[in-house]
């Protein structure tokens, strides 16, 4: 599949849970996950995913069956705590309790983009991430 054929997720967006644990997702996201599936995901955030790309990171946890224990139990989180997360007519999403404990969402979050997926992170956890990145970017860029 091209590039062009792709969805690409850009851009971070502050949004804030309701009191049912739904987001709104971001107008520019809806589309692109009509049909969408969420999990947890490295570094302590949630992922959406549509659902080529999340048939394509099941691939990858499948592999980890076949690895040691820690990847098994790796896999076995992963697919414990996938869900299907479509939105509703009013683009809300709604988080799984355990999916949001994993998170530590509460009230306060950040929406991102992050190429074949968009990330959903407790605020002030995206700030200190974000700030991380940014300071690796400044650095590579003294480099080159």
């Amino acid at each position: 599949m091209s590039l062009e054929e792709r969805w690409v997720f850009l851009g971070e967006h502050s949004h804030s849970l309701d009191a049912k644990g739904r987001l709104i997702l971001p107008a520019r996201f809806r589309d692109q996950l009509e049909a969408a599936f969420v999990t947890s995901e490295v570094d302590g955030c949630l992922a959406l995913w549509p659902p080529e790309e999340f048939e394509a990171r099941s691939q990858e946890m499948k592999a980890k069956w076949r690895g040691t224990a820690d990847e098994r139990n790796v896999a076995r989180a992963f697919f414990a705590g996938a869900q299907e997360a479509s939105p509703d007519r009013q683009g809300r999403v709604a988080l799984p309790q355990s999916l949001r404990d994993f998170a530590h969402l509460e009230r306060e979050i950040a929406v991102t983009g992050a190429f074949d997926h968009v990330e959903i992170w407790d605020a002030a956890t995206w700030r200190q991430k974000k700030r991380q990145g940014e300071e690796g970017l400044a650095g590579d860029g003294a480099q080159g």
